[in-house]
């Protein structure tokens, strides 16, 4: 199959939008997921009144075939054009991501700090966890070719009847291209200036313990907050462990908003 530029989207692979008060939050979904796993959380911050925008990520949402004519690159530039038109409309924006989303979003917090106000991660990705990627990723078109995918995990969910509907396959040549953002984001790290609110599923089967255990040891100037998830897997955002996540966003929204009121931006 070859990927076209009409390739259908997937059913719930929608960007969201919902315009609200000069409060504004940007959603950033995984990578080979799509906004069908950030719509719940979306939902609950626009039901509190706040300016909402989940953009659907380069490549994603359609076929895997698609996402190997996409870069990391691609994707950030996505979620910046978001946050620039998001913070062109409100007087106030945060940031929250899952999985790869949260390292886009970290990645937006050290690029446009006087921007972002906070930033809520949700298993984030944020270091290599195969070994291989490094390696592969100078040789990416060659690898595109000789092996274009790999069996991918998606839907990584404890509750019963949930589904991410991610791809089932991993493009490789996409995925040759995470290491470049992950070191991008490594390396900001004492740029940091949002505080972090992060949440972690003990039981994740798609990233281990490691990112988080960087983003305390590295995010030196700034404060970071780490909950765990006892009943979720990776995709906590439709686990069973999603209103902890949902409530506690919205208490992290106020608490930071109540902190930073009278202060000059």
């Amino acid at each position: 199959m070859r990927p076209t530029a009409v390739t259908p989207l997937l059913p719930g692979a929608e960007p969201y939008s919902h315009r609200g008060s000069e409060v504004g939050v940007l959603l950033c979904h995984g990578f080979t997921g799509s906004p069908q796993s950030m719509r719940p959380w979306a939902e609950r911050l626009a039901a509190a009144g706040y300016s909402v925008e989940v953009p659907l990520l380069p490549g994603h949402g359609t076929c895997w075939q698609d996402m190997n004519l996409t870069t990391s690159d691609d994707w950030y530039t996505a979620v910046e054009r978001a946050l620039l038109d998001l913070a062109s409309r409100c007087e106030e924006v945060f940031v929250m991501g899952l999985s790869m989303g949260g390292a886009l979003s970290l990645r937006l917090a050290q690029e446009h700090p006087h921007l972002v106000r906070g930033a809520v991660l949700v298993n984030p990705s944020l270091v290599v966890e195969d070994v291989r990627l490094p390696l592969v990723a100078p040789f990416r078109g060659l690898v595109a070719r000789i092996m274009p995918s790999t069996p991918g995990l998606t839907s990584d969910v404890a509750k019963p009847g949930e589904r991410e509907g991610g791809y089932t396959r991993t493009p490789t040549a996409a995925a040759a291209t995470l290491p470049k953002l992950w070191r991008a984001v490594q390396e900001g790290m004492s740029g940091l200036r949002a505080p972090i609110l992060a949440y972690r599923s003990p039981q994740d089967h798609v990233v281990g313990p490691r990112s988080l255990r960087m983003l305390a040891r590295r995010a030196v100037n700034t404060s970071l907050t780490i909950h765990l998830l006892h009943d979720s897997y990776h995709v906590a955002t439709l686990d069973h462990d999603a209103d902890v996540i949902f409530d506690g966003s919205l208490a992290f929204v106020r608490e930071q908003r109540r902190s930073g009121e009278g202060a000059v931006r």
